[in-house]
């Protein structure tokens, strides 16, 4: 008696993706595209001399930017991961149907650009400057990035160990502490380590606010007397903040804890701890949100501020913003995909560590990829510096791997049988791509590059640096009139801002609704 066994799925496909050489070319020439930024900066910090660099670093001012870096990301993400876990907490506590409602209403700063938060204080308070209105205004834009994580792990827990402990004597918070924390744990230090990434790169509002970190002293040192090797040693002491940050949240985030059992009731907080959640949840929204439009709607509604208005270069700021928008979303998708459909087509150890040197780049502030791609055009190809094409490979090397992610997302939710079906019917690997697995995946790889779209609108300080001659967009217009107080001539170019963010904003959750619902 014969047996016979049908080929697996995997066996199936094996003769198609046992040596895909053209697509592991692509995908290590798109990685090393997306690092290049990185690379030149240690060469270039490499050809500065030992007296050159105890120069930088202990005869001019670079001790006081780190300390005042680190000082501010370290404030800013502490109290944003306490006051973002609490705000979660209480919204996941609250017994209500509006708690959805709520977690929009929480994450509202996050389409608030920091720059754009510091212009509305400004126009309301000019004085404002220096370490605290720094501090509380970074926190408040950034706490969505603790609340968002921690709420959607909260989703996922039950109460039931929770309510032991409560029943064993425990307070409230101690009971927290002890059952819920372990599991949340690793969510929690995951978004602070993004609001530690975000403060330490962040150069619009400490330039407002006139509080001197170190993507402040790059920015002086290249623009003002054009020092190369300061501003050089300035970013690679930013990327190595960066660096530290990334190992030392891996070693606090220890190990994953599975969710507890649902519960179907949750422990209610006490009165004081739901009154401290609550003026949590309104201080982030107000201070981020709320007071800067009232300030941006103040100007706006001012006559002389509308007689001023010089329509041609709104509109022409306006137009460069949507084009280089369009230009990057597409260049950082593009270059984002060889990775993903290799890291999709292959799960071994190689390509996963080929992915993981594609998101390294977002970590690099906007400030050092800029500085690092004038060195690298002035020195490899001249007729690039300052041109449209740097400019698009900055924002690619920038937002790139938010196209990454959700690319490889998609790629992995193609079903295999599909194209199985498609190979045994004659189509060559290169027509199953593309008349099967691209069109499916399609939806979800343009949500990818809807958030690219968002982030170049938003995105100053590698504007600033590679723009061309006579290109200013919404944000560099917005940056150079507050920075010489003109904040009446600022308020047009802020307001088309947020409305030109807002469009691929609200396609995106349009997408994301629909797709939920369809799940």
């Amino acid at each position: 008696m014969s047996t016979s066994t049908a080929p697996s799925p995997r066996a199936s496909l094996a003769p198609s993706v046992r040596r895909p050489w053209a697509l592991w070319g692509l995908a290590t020439l798109a990685v090393a595209v997306l690092l290049s930024p990185m690379v030149y900066l240690g060469v270039r910090v490499a050809e500065v001399t030992s007296e050159e660099l105890a120069v930088i670093l202990f005869q001019s001012r670079a001790a006081e930017f780190a300390a005042n870096t680190i000082v501010l990301g370290v404030s800013v993400s502490l109290t944003a991961l306490f006051a973002g876990v609490g705000i979660a907490v209480g919204i996941d506590r609250y017994r209500s149907r509006l708690r959805r409602v709520l977690l929009v209403i929480a994450s509202l700063p996050l389409a608030i650009p920091s720059y754009l938060a510091a212009y509305g204080w400004l126009v309301i308070a000019p004085q404002l400057n220096g370490f605290v209105p720094s501090y509380l205004l970074l926190t408040g834009v950034t706490v969505p990035y603790v609340v968002l994580p921690v709420a959607a792990r909260l989703r996922g827990l039950g109460g039931s160990h929770e309510m032991v402990a409560r029943t064993l004597g425990r307070t409230p918070v101690s009971g927290f502490v002890e059952t819920v924390w372990p599991q949340i744990r690793s969510s929690a230090l995951a978004g602070a380590l993004l609001v530690f990434l975000y403060t330490i790169s962040d150069f619009g509002l400490v330039a407002m606010m006139r509080f001197h970190t170190l993507t402040w002293g790059v920015n002086a040192a290249y623009s003002a007397s054009f020092n190369r090797s300061q501003a050089a040693v300035l970013a690679l002491l930013v990327v190595l903040l960066a660096v530290i940050a990334v190992v030392g949240e891996r070693n606090l985030r220890g190990h994953y804890s599975r969710p507890s059992a649902n519960a179907p009731h949750r422990p209610a907080l006490g009165r004081l701890v739901s009154g401290a959640t609550g003026g949590l949840f309104w201080l982030p929204v107000v201070g981020g949100v709320v007071i800067p439009f009232v300030g941006l709607i103040s100007r706006l509604a001012q006559a002389e501020t509308l007689r001023a208005i010089d329509w041609p270069r709104l509109m022409e700021a306006t137009g460069w913003t949507i084009a280089v928008a369009l230009l990057a979303a597409v260049s950082a998708t593009l270059i984002a995909l060889p990775i993903a459909a290799l890291a999709s087509r292959l799960r071994i150890r190689a390509t996963r560590t080929l992915e993981s040197f594609g998101y390294l780049s977002h970590a690099l502030p906007g400030i050092v990829v800029g500085l690092s791609l004038v060195f690298l055009s002035l020195r490899v190809v001249p007729a690039l510096y300052q041109t449209l094409a740097i400019l698009v490979f900055g924002y690619t090397v920038l937002f790139a791997s938010k196209a990454l992610g959700t690319t490889r997302a998609a790629l992995d939710g193609v079903p295999v049988t599909l194209t199985m079906v498609a190979r045994s019917l004659g189509e060559t690997p290169w027509g199953v791509w593309r008349r099967v697995t691209l069109p499916l995946a399609l939806p979800s790889i343009a949500i990818g590059a809807l958030l690219v779209m968002v982030s170049t609108m938003k995105e100053l300080p590698a504007t600033l640096i590679l723009r061309p001659t006579g290109v200013n967009t919404l944000a560099t217009e917005l940056w150079s009139r507050t920075v010489a107080l003109e904040f009446g001539a600022a308020a047009p170019y802020a307001a088309i801002l947020v409305v030109v963010a807002a469009i691929p904003a609200m396609f995106l959750g349009a997408v994301r609704s629909e797709r939920g619902e369809m799940r």
